[in-house]
């Protein structure tokens, strides 16, 4: 008997809003014109940079087989990202721009979790706990980024986390 199940599952900071994401690509950085959401006067904080994990996957049993195919991409929200024109500028925006790293990295991360798993019967929850943990790790590491970085206004410790960011992309170069 063959089973075919597929999940859909998109992960926002924020509830998700109608508009088109941006996938991340290597040689395609956000700019400020990407930013479309309404800024919060009031945030402490000159600009949200609003990104996910977008997750599908399907699979099959037939005669005791186990076939999975799964879809993993890092994207950003443009109508949940804003930002204080007045009060930016490029160094802020490579900050930002380091958020959208971080849930690509997340990705290959779980790319990685899923390449060549030998999966039970129990396929959705193992998926789902992989998922789940991976996702756990993206949401810790955006909040120590900003954290730490006190959102971009301790330069050295913005500095500290670009360099980080960009060698984690290239030892996860391989499920990019």
């Amino acid at each position: 008997m063959k089973l075919l199940f597929a999940f859909i599952f998109s992960c926002l900071l924020f509830p998700q809003l109608n508009s088109e994401k941006i996938f991340w690509k290597e040689n395609q950085k956000l700019t400020w014109e990407d930013f479309t959401g309404k800024p919060l006067q009031s945030a402490s904080f000159v600009a949200s940079t609003n990104t996910g994990i977008s997750f599908r996957y399907s699979y099959s049993i037939k005669n005791g087989d186990i076939d999975v195919n799964y879809s993993v991409e890092s994207f950003f929200e443009p109508t949940g990202s804003w930002y204080l024109p007045e009060r930016v500028n490029p160094y802020i925006l490579q900050h930002e721009q380091a958020h959208f790293d971080i849930s690509e990295l997340h990705a290959r991360i779980l790319r990685k979790n899923l390449e060549g798993r030998k999966f039970s019967k129990n396929v959705k929850s193992e998926i789902e706990r992989i998922y789940q943990e991976v996702e756990q790790k993206r949401r810790a590491m955006q909040t120590k980024f900003d954290a730490e970085t006190d959102h971009s206004r301790n330069a050295e410790k913005e500095a500290f986390w670009q360099k980080y960011i960009a060698n984690q992309l290239a030892a996860y170069n391989a499920w990019k």
